[in-house]
Parts: structure tokens; sequence; C-alpha cells
């Protein structure tokens, strides 16, 4: 959990594509440039002359026909190679298999066809979006029973469970692309590795004249942890709707299917309760430094909640109890155990306020609050904090959370608390969130060894609020400095002594935002490190090697570039040179605060 120690970016201007990478060939390790063919559009002519009746129909083709076959085919043959290799996705997938004369040219007659599903429909809806702008072509979109691939791209919800819920397979050939998967969800994955497969171009918001190629051969992928995730406290700086969709998007460029609000702290309460209107209207008001604060009205949340199920991320939300309660006290004195309304707290402290346990009205207040939210969130997880509650005894306080961890399971929801909430008594499904910075903790072991399981988030690996190094102008570092090597190099699976594997459901991400303050500073404290945890979840633990990760990681730079994204360049990571990259513009109040 977090202790003491909104403007977007301005896109910037139009700059030439990133640098080329070595030369792909077929197999896995060769680097070695192919030798270019010595086929030419007047040879493949030729050649077409000799097969002109057609061999299964036995009709003539006429000299037009010919004559744009060899012209197409030639121009495949003497193209430079894709300037991105199959290999440079981040998340790594589970198996690449290269083949080097396989290039696939999208053109301006790219037809885009999909199975006739609504879900599979709506991810083929969204790849058309993400890639006209850049490309500037039309990109239609059909529906149809058996869809193939006939010069374009196919995307095909097969219903393969060898996938399970979120693998797929892309095989791009010369003649077209196909994208296979067991659900809508992974389709949607699979697009944004054909996304990563274009030049980094993709990504202008306006037209860019180019070839837009993809490498050609097959990727298997699917993920490792069914859990992968990312926090954003909205409580100690509000950020309204656009900037939560803005990281939404963020987190579904790779691969992460969990956005967790931290929606409830001393400094602010964000979400609109019916039966409990002061919540908002009172304890929203404020923020950390005194600022106006705000909240989201149920629309705004619904808005929210839909946006990230169209991208295949399930939001979280957390009312964080029985502590961290000073906005909620400050609407309702009457749960306070003095029964005294303390005032709005703008500072950073932690541990100092809670709701009354011992109050019935207490229970009244957390029912209607959970019961509110449930109904809102078609997730199955609800979070109820539960850390950092000092000035409660550690029997009362067991109490407390058995007994909302009753009225989380008469919702029929899941719990979910950080790790503190250990010493309780089990429920069926239970999940911890494990924020610690030493891996041995026996009262987590213990309480996986009655049932409960395990979300990893290590302060002094995966907490995106620590500094990336002694200078960085925001952010903490009482977890220690995490730079982009430190949130990669470890491994969820085996981090916490006397937890097996299977007790791990995957990694989340928090960021912490007492310093936080706008959308570009979340930008920066995301990017890159969150690339390096959604690998850590997804990818198979054979695949995790820090300098493969490092050279893929330097080639998403002039993406976030093309794209208006803020971010940090990282000293370790080895980035294209300024004059292919150059550095993201920032909101004037940011500048010389973030070096970038």
């Amino acid at each position: 959990m977090s202790t003491p120690p909104a403007t977007a970016p301005v896109p910037p201007e139009s700059t030439g594509p990133a640098g080329v990478p070595a030369a792909r060939t077929g197999g896995t390790t060769d680097r070695t440039p192919p030798t270019a063919p010595e086929t030419t559009a007047v040879g493949a002519v030729a050649a077409r002359e000799v097969a002109a009746v057609d061999p299964v129909g036995g009709a003539a083709r006429t000299t037009g026909e010919l004559a744009e076959t060899a012209a197409r085919e030639a121009t495949a043959q003497l193209a430079r190679p894709a300037p991105v290799r199959l290999d440079d996705v981040v998340p790594a997938p589970e198996r690449v298999t290269p083949d080097a004369t396989a290039d696939h040219l999208l053109t301006a007659d790219t037809v885009i066809r999909v199975s006739a599903e609504p879900a599979a429909l709506a991810v083929a809806e969204q790849l058309a979006a993400l890639l006209r702008p850049a490309t500037g072509y039309p990109l239609p979109v059909t529906d149809t029973a058996a869809p193939t691939p006939a010069g374009g791209i196919a995307l095909d919800l097969t219903g393969d469970p060898d996938l399970g819920a979120e693998g797929y397979r892309l095989d791009v050939t010369r003649d077209g692309v196909r994208l296979t998967a067991g659900t809508a969800a992974g389709l949607h994955h699979g697009v944004q590795t054909l996304r990563q497969l274009l030049p980094a171009d993709i990504e202008s918001p306006t037209p860019v004249t180019r070839r837009w190629v993809l490498p050609g051969g097959s990727v298997l992928d699917r993920p490792r942890f069914p859990h992968r995730g990312a926090m954003l406290d909205v409580a100690r700086h509000f950020f309204g709707v656009p900037d939560v969709l803005r990281v939404i998007d963020h987190l579904a460029r790779y691969k992460l299917n969990r956005l967790h609000l931290h929606l409830t702290d001393d400094q602010g309460w964000r979400i609109a309760v019916d039966s409990w209107p002061g919540l908002s209207t009172v304890g929203g008001a404020t923020e950390v430094g005194g600022g106006p604060g705000g909240y989201y009205t149920q629309a705004d949340y619904r808005r929210i909640v839909a946006y990230a199920a169209a991208r295949h991320i399930t939001v979280v939300p957390e009312i964080d109890l029985p502590g961290h309660t000073n906005a909620a006290l400050a609407a309702y004195p009457e749960l306070a155990p003095d029964r005294t309304a303390p005032p709005p707290y703008t500072g950073t402290e932690v541990g100092f306020s809670y709701v009354d346990p011992a109050h019935e009205r207490t229970y009244d207040f957390v029912a209607d609050v959970l019961g509110e939210l449930a109904a809102l969130t078609p997730g199955q997880w609800l979070h109820i904090g539960g850390d950092e509650a000092f000035k409660v005894p550690a029997d009362v306080y067991a109490a407390f959370v058995e007994r909302v961890q009753r009225i989380v399971a008469g919702l029929g929801k899941t719990i979910v608390g950080w790790h503190q909430i250990a010493p309780a008594g089990h429920v069926d499904g239970r999940i911890l969130q494990w924020w610690g910075t030493n891996g041995d903790d026996p009262q987590t072991a213990d309480a996986v060894r009655r049932g409960a399981r395990l979300i990893l988030s290590p302060g002094n690996h995966a907490y995106l609020d620590m500094k990336y190094a002694p200078d960085t102008p925001i952010g903490h570092d009482w977890a220690g400095l995490v730079d982009v090597r430190r949130a990669y190099e470890w491994d969820p699976a085996t981090h916490l002594t006397g937890v097996p594997t299977e007790a791990v459901l995957g990694v989340e991400a928090p960021l912490w935002t007492e310093s936080v303050t706008n959308l570009a500073e979340i930008e920066f404290m995301l990017l890159p490190r969150l690339p390096a945890i959604a690998e850590l979840g997804w990818s198979p633990r054979r695949a995790h090697d820090w300098d493969a990760f490092r050279r893929r990681l330097a080639g998403h730079g002039p993406r976030w570039t093309r794209a208006g994204i803020t971010f940090h360049r990282a000293p370790e990571i080895p980035w294209p040179t300024d004059a292919d990259i150059p550095a993201p513009r920032l909101p004037s109040e940011m500048q010389g605060r973030v070096p970038c």
C-alpha cells in the first residue's frame, strides 16, 4: 500500500520512421539478411504467361490480370524486409516462427473479414479504427460465417479450447493475415500483436505515406497468469474520465486485463453513492494539496466500466476499509469513533483514521456502499482495502474484516483485500494483494494454506509511484528505487516463501498519486515500467530475458512518441537515436520537472 515518503500532453510534431532493426530471416536465431532475389517484373510476367490457363478451371486469364499479378509479386519479392521483426512483440509471445518469404503488404484495397458474432465484430472494428488514421486506408469490415484472408485480414472466432480464454494464433503470409482465437478476448490480444508488427508510424493520428508491411510467419500465444493488472489511485489526486480511459488504452496495448481503481481514501471519496450522497459532495471536494478534487457520477463510472469491458479489461473497484476513511468521516461523523467530523485532509500521512467497528451504523454504511458498487460493477471482484488501520486493535480489526467479507459474499462477489487482511477468517475465493518488500511473510503464507490466493504487487518491484532514480522529480523511495530492470527482474511464481505457484493469480502494478497530478505525470510513471510488469504476467517464464526485453522495449519509444504519449527515457533502454525519437512534449506546468 502507499505510505508517505490533468492535463493531456500535446502530441509531438510528426517525425520520420524509427530506426530499422536487423534484417529478419526464417528460423528463430539467424539474423543474416537474405540474398535479394534475381526475379524481375519482366521475368515474373514471362513466368506467368506460361500458366495463362487456370490449372483448376481451365479458363484463360487476361493480359491485364497477368500483368497485375506479376507486378504485385515482383514488388513483394524486391521490397525491403519489414522494419519490425516477428519476435519484437511486448509482452513476448509463447511461440514465434518467422518466415522471411511471407511478409504481407497492407494496401488501400485491404478488407477486414470477421466472424459474424457481435463480440468478434467489435474487435474487428477496433482494429480498423487503430489502423485507419495512419494508413489513410478505408479498411472496410465485413462479417461472414467463415472468414478467410483473401488478400486481407481475417479474424476468426473458432472456439478452439486449446487457445484458452485469452490465447490466439496469428498467421501472416504473402496472401493475407489470419488471426484465430477461442474468444473475443483472444482476438483482442492478437490485434495488439498485429498492431506492434506494423511500423511505428502506425501510431500516428494523421496519414503517413509509407509501405505498411507485416513480417511473415506465425505466432502462438497464451498468457501465463489470469490476473494481469494495474491500479490507479484516483483518491489522492482526482483524474477525470478521459484520463482514466487513456490509462485503459495503455493497459490494453500490453494485454493487461484488470484495472483496479482506488476510489476512496483520506483525501477524497470519488464515487457517488445514492444512499449516502454526502460521500461524494462533501468527501470528494478536495485532494492532496488542497485542490478541488472531484468524483465520478454513477454514469461516469458506468462509462469507465463499459470502455474497459470493450477492451476486455475488468474494473476492480476499491473502497478502503476500515482505515483511510477521513473523507467519509468528514461527510458522516456518525461513522467516527467519537461521532465528530474531522476536517478535510489534504496531506499524505496514513494510519490515523478509521470507521467505528463497534457501531452498527458502520455496517449499514458498508452494506449500502458495497451494494451500490456491486450493482454498478459487472466484474466478480470487490476490493475492500484493509491496510494501515493502525489504531484498530488486532482482534477488533479481524472481526470487522470477517463481517465485511460476509457482506461481499452475500452480494455474489469475490473479496479482494491488501495482505493485511490475512489473519482474518477465510471465505471461499478470498484474494490477497501482497505489497510487501520482503518475500518472507508467514501470515500471508498461512492465509494461502487456508485457501487464499494471491496477486503480487511487491512495493520494491511493482509500485509505479517509486522513483526511477534519485533525481526523478516525482514519486517516492520508501520501497527503494524501481528502474525498468528492477520492475522486470523478479518472478511472481516464486517471489513469496511458502507460497506455491498455483496460489498465484498474477501481478498488478499500483500507481499511487500523492505526487502525481496530471495525465502526463501518470504516463511518465507508467512507461516504460508497465510493459515490464505486463511481460511478467503474460509471457512464459522461459521467455524472461532482460537483454532481449530491453531491445524489444526500445522500439516502443517511437510508437509512444508518434501517439503523443509521455514517457521516461530510462537510460538502461537502448532507445533509437534522438533523430528518430524526439522527446515527447509535456504540459507547461511539468516542464523542467520531468527529464524525458
